[in-house]
């Protein structure tokens, strides 16, 4: 492999290690529709725990594509929103959609999946 090729492969590597697991691109979607609270995050997001939104959310922060603003009033109010580099990212979550479109008939269920990784 040439230095160039190494060195894309490596921040390849970096943006799907950033992206990947079950909920960060759903989080970015959600979030793409506008700033949203954790409690509505989560409905949106259906079966998810709080504590594994919370992790996601907080990578997503330190990652630098979710931003968290605290209004410190009483009862706490915070709002989740895309960074202008979260943002970025909505091109491609949306030729990912329409590539999914196009080939689900191609793709396993996603509970067969689970079955299929030993999840």
């Amino acid at each position: 492999m040439k230095h160039d090729e190494l060195e894309d492969h490596c921040q390849i590597e970096a943006l799907i290690s950033a992206i990947s697991g079950r909920w960060k691109l759903l989080i970015i979607y959600w979030l793409s529709q506008g700033d949203c609270r954790f409690n509505q995050l989560q409905r949106n997001l259906g079966r998810i725990t709080h504590r594994t939104l919370t992790r996601q959310l907080t990578e997503l922060q330190t990652t630098g594509f979710v931003s968290r603003k605290d209004f410190k009033t009483i009862p706490p109010h915070v709002e989740y929103s895309l960074t202008p580099l979260g943002q970025s990212l909505l091109p491609l979550l949306y030729e990912m959609h329409q590539w999914a479109t196009q080939n689900a008939d191609k793709l396993p269920e996603p509970k067969d999946l689970s079955k299929q990784l030993g999840r």
